[in-house]
C-alpha cells in the first residue's frame, strides 16, 4: 500500500473536493452467526486476519498507518477566539440552577394557558411543555404526586405490553413516590424552588443519580463502580425540584447506535414498536417521545442524544464540549462526549439547559468558555436576529442518505426559513470527511477502553453483548500511534469548519441519513452487529463530538410510514444561543406532531 503525504490544511483547495459516498464494508449478523463471528474475531488464531481485513476494506489502514500528517495533535478540542451572540441574556455560571433556570424562563414567549382547551377542541396532538406541568401544579388541577401515580401505571403497563417498552433499567415507584411528596409539600406551601419542581426527569443509565446504580445497561458495571451521589448535573436539576424518574435504558455501555440491548430488552420507539428507538439513548428519547417524562438526560460521544431524538420525534441538544460538566457519569475524562437534555419543544431544553450548564474546573482553564446565554425568544431583536442569519450547507453530503424522504422533508424546512424569515443556505464544502469517521472511531473507541479497563475483572468480558464485544475487539486492534493519528486528524477537521465557519453561522444536515429501522427478531436475546445501518445513523453526527461543536436536533417530519425525521443544526463554539434561536423556528414551522402510536398523557391521567 502506498503512502499517501497530505498537503497542510490550510493549503487545500475547496474546489478539488470531490465528496466520496460513505459505503462501510461490514458483515450483518445476528444468532448464531453473531456468536461464531465474535468468537473467530475474539480468538488468537483469526481475530487478528478478520479485524486487518476489515479494516483494509474501509479505508481505516490507509488512513492511519499510510498516511502523513502534516499537522500537530490536537488531543481536545481547542476553539479559536469567538464573537459573542446578540439579543441573548447572558448569565453567570456560577449562579444557582434555580436562578439560571429563571432567566431562561423569562427569555421565552408569553405562556399560553389556553393551550389544553385549544388542542382538545381540535383534536390536534401537542406535547405537554413544562410550563404546562407548572401551570397544572400552580392552579391546583394536578399535583405532582397525582402525576407521579400516572407515571407508575404506564411504567407498569408498558411492561405488560407484549411486546414489553422496556423504557428502565431502575425503576423504583416509592423513591417516585417520596420525590413527588416532597414537591407537593412545597406547592402546598407556595414555595416550589423554579420552574422545574414537580417536572419527572428520566437520567440514561450512564449517568450517577443517587440511589440508584448505574449500570450502563450491563448486568455487572454497578457491581464495580458504586454510586455514592449524584452527577454534577443530575445534582443541579434536583437542586431545581426535578423529580429524577429513574434510570432509563441505553446500547450497552454507549457502544451502539440502534439501542439493541439483550440484557434488559430493547426499547421500542413509541412511534412503532418494532422499529428501533436509535442510540445509545434509546431510553430517555423513548421515555420523553412517550409523554412518561417531559424531558430526559442523556449522553452524546456519537451521536447518542441526536440520533434517538431523531428516530423518536423529539428534540435533543449537545452543547459545546466542556459547557456542561460530565463529572459523575460513566463517560467523565473523555474527549467527545458531553451530557444533554432530550425534551419535546425546544423551550423545554432551553429549561432543563439552563440547570444544568457549568464547566468543570479544569474546563474552565483550559477551554476558556465564553459566558453562556440565552436567545431572548419573546422580543423583535429575535425576528431581526434569525434574518440575518446564513446557513451552510454541503449538498453532496446533505443528499448523501438511505431514503431521499429525509433529505427532501429537511430541503422543505430551509425553503420554509428563507420564505418566512429571509434567511439565506449557501453551499459549503467541508473536506476529508472519511477522514473525520475514522479519526473519532479511534477517539471515542479508545477513549470507551479506558474508562472501562480500570473497572473491568476476569469473566465480565464474556457478560458483555456480543455486538459490544466486537466494538471492543475492534477497539483494541488500535494502537497508541493510531490514537495520535486521529488527533492530528482532529485539527484538520477543526479547521474546515472553523473556514465554513467564516462564511455561515450554522451548518445543516439531516440529523440521520434514514429512519428507525425495524427490529430484526433474531436480534432480540443475543443482539446485532450492522455497521451499515449505523453508518446511515451516524453519517452527519461525528463533527460535533470529534471537534467539540454544539448541535441540535429538531423533528421536522415524517416519512410515508409515519416515522418522525430529524434536522441538524451544528453552530460555531459556545454558540448554543444561537441553535436554540434557530430550532425554535424551525419547530414553528414544522409540520404538527403526530401522536406516537403509544403515548402516556399523564398530566391529564390518561
Amino acid at each position: 500500500m502506498g503512502k499517501r503525504i497530505l498537503m497542510p490544511a490550510q493549503e487545500i483547495s475547496l474546489d478539488n473536493v470531490q465528496y466520496v459516498q460513505e459505503r462501510i464494508e461490514a458483515p450483518h449478523l445476528t444468532g448464531f452467526l453473531l456468536k461464531l463471528f465474535v468468537w473467530l474475531v475474539e480468538s488468537r488464531l483469526f481475530g487478528h486476519t478478520i479485524l486487518s481485513f476489515l479494516k483494509r476494506k474501509n479505508k481505516m489502514t490507509q488512513i492511519l498507518r499510510h498516511t502523513v500528517i502534516p499537522e500537530e495533535p490536537m488531543f481536545f478540542p481547542e476553539f479559536p477566539p469567538q464573537e459573542s451572540e446578540t439579543a441573548v441574556d447572558f448569565v453567570d455560571e456560577d449562579t444557582l440552577p434555580a436562578l439560571r433556570v429563571d432567566h431562561a424562563l423569562k427569555c421565552l414567549p408569553s405562556y399560553d394557558s389556553s393551550k389544553a382547551s385549544r388542542v382538545a377542541h381540535s383534536n390536534s396532538f401537542l406535547y405537554w411543555t413544562i410550563r404546562d406541568y407548572a401551570n397544572a401544579y400552580r392552579s391546583g388541577q394536578t399535583t405532582p404526586s397525582d402525576v407521579a401515580e400516572c407515571i407508575i401505571s404506564a411504567v407498569e403497563e408498558s411492561l405488560n405490553r407484549n411486546p414489553p417498552l422496556i423504557f428502565f433499567i431502575s425503576f423504583n415507584a416509592n423513591e417516585l413516590r417520596k420525590q413527588a411528596a416532597a414537591s407537593t409539600r412545597r406547592f402546598e406551601e407556595g414555595s416550589p424552588l423554579s420552574i422545574l419542581d414537580g417536572i419527572f426527569i428520566a437520567i440514561k443509565d450512564d449517568i450517577d443519580c443517587y440511589p440508584y446504580p448505574s449500570k450502563g445497561g450491563t448486568v455487572w458495571f454497578h457491581k464495580a463502580r458504586e454510586v455514592k451521589q449524584d452527577a454534577v448535573c443530575v445534582s443541579r436539576l434536583r437542586s431545581c425540584g426535578a423529580i429524577l424518574a429513574g434510570k432509563a435504558n441505553m446500547h450497552e455501555l454507549g457502544m451502539g447506535v440502534t439501542g439493541n440491548n439483550p440484557h434488559y430488552g430493547t426499547t421500542r420507539n413509541p412511534h412503532m414498536i418494532q422499529h428501533y428507538t436509535g442510540g445509545s439513548s434509546s431510553g430517555p428519547a423513548a421515555i420523553v417521545a412517550s409523554g412518561l417524562c417531559a424531558t430526559a438526560l442523556g449522553t452524546d460521544g456519537g451521536g447518542s442524544v441526536r440520533i434517538p431524538s431523531a428516530l423518536c420525534g423529539v428534540a435533543g441538544f449537545k452543547t459545546t464540549y466542556g459547557r456542561t460538566d460530565i463529572t459523575g457519569s460513566l463517560c467523565e475524562g473523555g474527549t467527545v462526549e458531553i451530557i444533554g437534555p432530550i425534551a419535546t419543544t425546544v423551550e423545554d431544553v432551553m429549561l432543563v439547559y439552563a440547570a444544568i450548564l457549568g464547566s468543570s474546573t479544569v474546563d474552565l482553564a483550559r477551554l476558556r468558555p465564553m459566558p453562556p446565554c440565552f436567545p431572548m425568544l419573546g422580543t423583535t431583536d429575535n425576528l431581526n436576529v434569525l434574518g440575518s442569519l446564513k446557513l451552510g450547507k454541503y449538498s453532496s453530503w446533505f443528499a448523501d442518505v438511505y431514503s431521499n424522504e429525509v433529505s427532501e422533508t429537511c430541503e422543505r424546512i430551509l425553503t420554509e426559513l428563507a420564505n418566512s424569515f429571509g434567511i439565506e443556505t449557501r453551499e459549503i464544502i467541508l473536506p476529508e470527511l472519511e477522514e473525520m469517521r475514522t479519526a473519532h472511531l479511534v477517539s471515542i473507541g479508545s477513549e470507551a477502553l479506558n474508562h472501562i479497563y480500570p473497572h473491568f475483572e476476569n469473566g465480565q468480558r464474556m457478560a458483555l453483548s456480543y455486538d459490544v464485544r466486537l466494538n471492543m475487539a475492534l477497539f483494541e486492534s488500535f494502537l497508541a500511534a493510531d490514537y495520535v493519528v486521529a488527533q492530528s486528524l482532529r485539527r484538520r477537521i477543526m479547521h474546515y469548519h472553523m473556514e465554513a465557519f467564516k462564511h455561515v453561522d450554522v451548518i445543516v444536515t439531516p440529523t440521520t441519513g434514514m429512519t428507525a429501522p425495524k427490529i430484526p427478531s433474531s436480534s432480540l436475546k443475543i443482539g446485532e452487529t450492522d455497521f451499515e445501518t449505523s453508518g446511515y445513523l451516524m453519517r452527519f453526527v461525528l463533527a460535533p463530538n470529534l471537534i467539540g461543536l454544539p448541535a441540535i436536533s429538531i423533528p421536522v417530519g415524517h416519512d410515508k410510514d409515519g416515522l418522525p425525521i430529524g434536522l441538524q443544526l451544528i453552530g460555531r463554539p459556545w454558540a448554543e444561543a444561537t441553535l436554540l434561536r434557530l430550532a425554535s423556528a424551525i419547530e414553528e414551522l414544522a409540520p404538527p406532531q403526530k401522536r406516537p402510536a403509544v403515548f402516556y398523557d399523564v398530566l391529564k391521567g390518561v
